[in-house]
């Protein structure tokens, strides 16, 4: 009878499930077309709700989760709203973070490189005039983010930079954020 490999476990993750998959995908490719979803509904003045439940993935609809995850977006009192959540540029920032954090845990496991601890700090500028449409002549958006890492780690400092121009190199949000994505917004009939 053979013996049943010990799956390893590096950084919380399953580096064994983590190349099991990636072998899967080679193999079937059409399977790692994924589709997200979001809804969001207003509440009241600048205050609105977003969740996330359902999305297709590995070819098929995803049905494990029960509840959904309820986001609530809301401006500070200075931007006139009443502070029932992060802003919505602020949700692009724990997004990227989040993206960024797991890329870089990922394939540092993939590599067996340890990690004790991974912190990041990230900020963003951006001039309200374009959203007020005070002006065309700023951005509405963020003019640039700063992203810091701090990593305790064992590994050498030229590892762990490595792990941080890897992870800019695979997160799908930095993707997002740094290379214009088509967007179609409709009115539904």
């Amino acid at each position: 009878m053979k013996m049943m490999e010990q799956e390893k476990i590096e950084n919380g993750v399953n580096v064994t499930r983590l190349f099991s998959t990636i072998e899967t995908i080679r193999e079937t490719p059409d399977i790692a077309k994924f589709k997200f979803r979001a809804t969001n509904r207003w509440i009241n003045g600048t205050h609105n709700q977003a969740s996330v439940k359902d999305f297709f993935g590995a070819g098929k609809e995803d049905d494990t989760r029960t509840q959904p995850f309820v986001f609530d977006e809301d401006e500070p009192a200075v931007l006139l709203g009443k502070d029932m959540g992060a802003n919505p540029v602020e949700y692009v920032l724990v997004a990227l973070s989040g993206c960024l954090t797991t890329s870089l845990v990922a394939h540092a496991a993939a590599r067996g490189v340890k990690l004790d601890a991974v912190e990041s700090r990230l900020e963003g500028d951006l001039d309200v005039r374009g959203f007020l449409g005070m002006t065309d002549e700023v951005r509405r958006g963020y003019r640039n983010i700063r992203v810091t890492f701090r990593i305790k780690s064992d590994a050498p400092r030229e590892k762990l930079q490595e792990l941080v121009e890897v992870a800019q190199k695979r997160s799908p949000v930095f993707d997002i954020v740094t290379n214009p994505t088509p967007v179609e917004v409709r009115l539904e009939a």
